[in-house]
């Protein structure tokens, strides 16, 4: 072997010893490892704000709620429109009636039996509605009773007035048929007054009575009074019935056409009236 020259190669390289060696193997191995770790911290930092984006549709969930909070209110105004149309119908009627008519009566029983039928008749009322269908009415009746000839020669008298004042009062009952037409009915207690008198009466005090004298009740222990007034004040209760139609026209009013019958009595004595009315009503 040629003898090593230190001129030739240079000089020669200085021994390494055993930790520089080990350092430098540690320090190669440790860098990729050190820029591995960096990158992939550098690339999680970055990935980090996509995972948050499931998020969002959460913070979205109250909107898709927003149409739940309209149920009360569209129920209100279901309620609104109700409580409109109940007010709606509790105005259909009206609380208050009023009625003014006239006509004519016939007579019935032992009345028809000395009173001309046919006598004049005037009533006015008022009536009180509960609702469209029922109501309470008050009548007041002017009714002319005409004595018969027969009966002027059984009271020998040329001539006579007479007449009755009647009061009812009566539940109603309304039949509505179509928004023109309408019946009714109605039915109650009264009260008849009834007053007449005589023109240039020839009877003699004290002289039997009649059947006129017993019905003008002017009969006392079967006799004519003694006084000799042979005037007629006799208050009698009753009952009474009737029935009607009526007629809306334009401009609201309602014309009727009324029939009733009344009765009244006292001590055997009876005033039978069957009024036939036409008039109008609002």
């Amino acid at each position: 072997m040629a003898p090593f020259r230190a001129e030739r190669y240079g000089p020669p390289p200085r021994p390494v010893t055993g930790g520089e060696w080990m350092t430098g193997k540690f320090a190669n191995a440790l860098t990729p490892l050190i820029l591995t770790f960096f990158f992939a911290v550098q690339g999680f930092a970055q990935a980090a704000p996509p995972a948050q984006t499931p998020s969002t549709p959460a913070e979205q969930t109250p909107a898709a709620q927003t149409p739940t909070p309209q149920t009360p209110a569209s129920d209100q105004e279901t309620a609104e429109e109700e409580s409109s149309s109940r007010r709606k119908r509790a105005h259909d009627y009206k609380n208050w009636n009023f009625n003014v008519g006239a006509g004519a009566h016939v007579d019935s029983g032992t009345t028809k039996s000395l009173v001309r039928g046919g006598g004049f008749v005037a009533t006015i009322g008022v009536a009180r509605n509960a609702n469209k269908y029922f109501g309470l009415r008050g009548d007041f009746f002017y009714a002319d009773m005409p004595l018969r000839d027969s009966t002027l020669q059984l009271a020998q008298a040329t001539g006579a007035t007479s007449y009755a004042l009647d009061f009812t009062l009566d539940p109603i009952i309304n039949i509505p048929v179509t928004k023109q037409y309408s019946g009714y009915v109605l039915f109650g207690p009264g009260f008849f007054h009834r007053s007449g008198s005589l023109n240039s009466d020839t009877t003699v005090p004290g002289s039997p009575c009649n059947a006129f004298w017993q019905w003008w009740g002017s009969c006392a222990n079967a006799s004519v009074p003694l006084s000799g007034n042979f005037n007629s004040n006799q208050n009698e209760f009753g009952y009474n019935f009737g029935a009607g139609v009526t007629r809306k026209v334009p401009s609201g009013v309602e014309i009727y056409a009324e029939y009733r019958f009344t009765h009244g009595s006292r001590n055997g004595t009876t005033t039978d009236i069957r009024p036939i009315t036409i008039g109008v009503r609002w």
